[in-house]
C-alpha cells in the first residue's frame, strides 16, 4: 500500500477540529454516558461490558491487520511505535471492558465510538507503516525515549486509577463514592490525566501530525469530563477533599 499523505493530513487535520468542535459544544452538557448517561424509553442500549468490547476493538483490529498485510520491510521502531497504541486498546478491549460496573450504554453512543476507533486505528496504523521513515539512529533520540517513557507513565496512571474507579463499588451497587488512592488524591480525574499523558507520550514518540491531532482530540474530548466529574464529587460530597484539583495536580 503507497502512503497517502495528503489524505493522512485531511484526516489529521478533522480530528482536530473535530475535537475542538466536541470541546466548545460540550461546555454545558457532556456525552451522554456513564454517570451523564440520559435514556428516553425508545433509547436502545448495551451492557458495559460488551460495550467497551465492541466500542474498542476496531482500534486493536485494523493496526493488526494493516500489520499482518504490510508488504513494508520489517522496522523495529515501527512496531513498536504501532504495538504500544494497540498495548492500550488490547487492554480496554479484554480486561477494562470484563472489570467495568458502569451502567448500560446507548447503542448509538457505541457506534459513534466504535466508528471513531476504527477511523483512527486506520490513521495511526497506515501512517505508521507506509509513510513514516524511522532511521537506526531514532530510537536514541530523546523525543523516542521520553516519549515512549510518558506513555508508559500515562498508562500505568491510567489503568492503576481506572483499577481503583471498577472496585469502588460492589456488584449491585450503584451508589457513587469518593475515589481515594494514587492520583485521585490530588485530582477527581486521574483517569483521564494518565490517558492524556499516554496520547502526549505517543505523540512525541513518532512525532508525527496524526499522534499529535489523536492527543489534541483526546484532551480536547475527556479532558472537560475530568472537569465534570470534579464538579459532580464537590456537588455530591460535602466532604470532598478541597485541596483536590480537577485534572492537573496543585494547578486546575
Amino acid at each position: 500500500m503507497h502512503c497517502y499523505g495528503d489524505l493522512v493530513n485531511y484526516l489529521s487535520c478533522g480530528m482536530i477540529l473535530t475535537g475542538l468542535w466536541h470541546f466548545v459544544y460540550h461546555k454545558k452538557t457532556q456525552s451522554s454516558y456513564g454517570r451523564y448517561i440520559q435514556i428516553s424509553p425508545p433509547t436502545r442500549t448495551v451492557p458495559a461490558k460488551l460495550a467497551w468490547f465492541l466500542q474498542e476493538m476496531p482500534a486493536l483490529l485494523i493496526p493488526l491487520f494493516l500489520m499482518l498485510t504490510s508488504d513494508k520491510p520489517f522496522c523495529t521502531g515501527t512496531y513498536l511505535l504501532l504495538g504500544t497504541f494497540c498495548m492500550h486498546y488490547c487492554h480496554r478491549a479484554f480486561i477494562y471492558s470484563l472489570l467495568t460496573r458502569g451502567s448500560p450504554v446507548p447503542l448509538g453512543v457505541i457506534v459513534a465510538g466504535g466508528s471513531f476507533c476504527l477511523f483512527n486505528g486506520f490513521l495511526q496504523g497506515h501512517y505508521l507503516l507506509h509513510c513514516a521513515q524511522f532511521d537506526d539512529k531514532w530510537s536514541a533520540d530523546f523525543r523516542y525515549k521520553t516519549g515512549l517513557l510518558l506513555f508508559y507513565v500515562g498508562m500505568t496512571v491510567n489503568i492503576h486509577s481506572d483499577y481503583i474507579l471498577c472496585n469502588l463499588r460492589k456488584a449491585g451497587e450503584v451508589n457513587y463514592k469518593i475515589p481515594t488512592g494514587g492520583l485521585f488524591d490530588y485530582v477527581s480525574g486521574a483517569n483521564y490525566l494518565g490517558e492524556i499523558v499516554e496520547w502526549l507520550g505517543y505523540a512525541m514518540a513518532t512525532w508525527s501530525f496524526p499522534a499529535l491531532s489523536f492527543a489534541v482530540f483526546s484532551t480536547c474530548f475527556i479532558g472537560p469530563r475530568a472537569f465534570y466529574h470534579h464538579r459532580f464529587y464537590q456537588e455530591k460530597f460535602k466532604d470532598y477533599p478541597k485541596m483536590r484539583k480537577a485534572l492537573i495536580p496543585f494547578i486546575i
